[in-house]
């Protein structure tokens, strides 16, 4: 099977990410990515929702180590269909940060 690129609705703006686990789509805006990273961070964790915003910062607010902002860099390739480097994702600190990172290269980010 030859892997799909993740399209965007011309009309609503919305992401079609095509996820590496049988072709499931996810509709993917901004703020449906700050959701499924919150939520990934809220079940790996233990934190409340409502304590992570744009401006969270993985280390120092989160208490995150490298193997959960691993698991989340994994998660985040497999959902949308990106890459990120090692570099790349050592340079990310907050949770608006990872999100605009994903957001902008999805296709029209």
């Amino acid at each position: 099977m030859v892997p799909r690129s993740p399209s965007r609705d011309r009309q609503s703006g919305a992401v079609t990410a095509i996820g590496e686990t049988g072709g499931q789509q996810a509709q993917a805006d901004r703020g449906a990515i700050f959701t499924m990273v919150r939520d990934h961070l809220t079940a790996e964790l233990e934190v409340p929702a409502e304590e992570i915003t744009d401006e969270t910062r993985f280390r120092e607010d989160l208490d995150a180590d490298s193997l959960d902002l691993y698991e989340l860099v994994m998660e985040l390739e497999d959902t949308y269909g990106i890459a990120m480097s090692e570099d790349e994702a050592a340079k990310i600190e907050t949770v608006g940060a990872a999100v605009d990172f994903v957001f902008e290269r999805l296709p029209g980010g």
